[in-house]
């Protein structure tokens, strides 16, 4: 199982509260990972990316779904070594911006009361 495979199971896992379905889509290149839905009716996307560092790689599709798509997008990242996680607007494929989570409990919030 690869890194990001293992990431997404701890997503489930930390965020019980939403609907996960994970997608393997090669008919849409850029597409996130994860289509996720919560009590509110609203969907979100989430990319999942294993990095050594903070500063993940996107491929040109990856940040062009994420510009076309500006609201309700996200980009989770965990990097190795100390495992922490941080939740990202996916607004971060142009450039650095702030968090918008540190902790699962932020997460499974952010998630939880999108559209609320």
């Amino acid at each position: 199982m690869g890194p990001e495979a293992k990431l997404y199971r701890k997503l489930k896992a930390e965020t019980p509260k939403i609907i996960w379905n994970r997608v393997e889509n090669l008919s849409i290149p850029g597409m996130p990972d994860c289509l996720g839905y919560n009590t509110f009716g609203t969907f979100f996307t989430v990319e999942l990316k294993v990095a050594k560092g903070n500063k993940p790689r996107f491929s040109p599709h990856q940040i062009s779904w994420h510009v076309q798509h500006p609201k309700n997008t996200f980009i989770l990242l965990e990097t190795l070594g100390p495992g922490s996680v941080k939740l990202f607007p996916g607004s971060v494929v142009r450039g650095p911006c702030d968090t918008v989570a540190e902790s699962w409990t932020d997460i499974q919030k952010l998630f939880y009361t999108l559209g609320a």
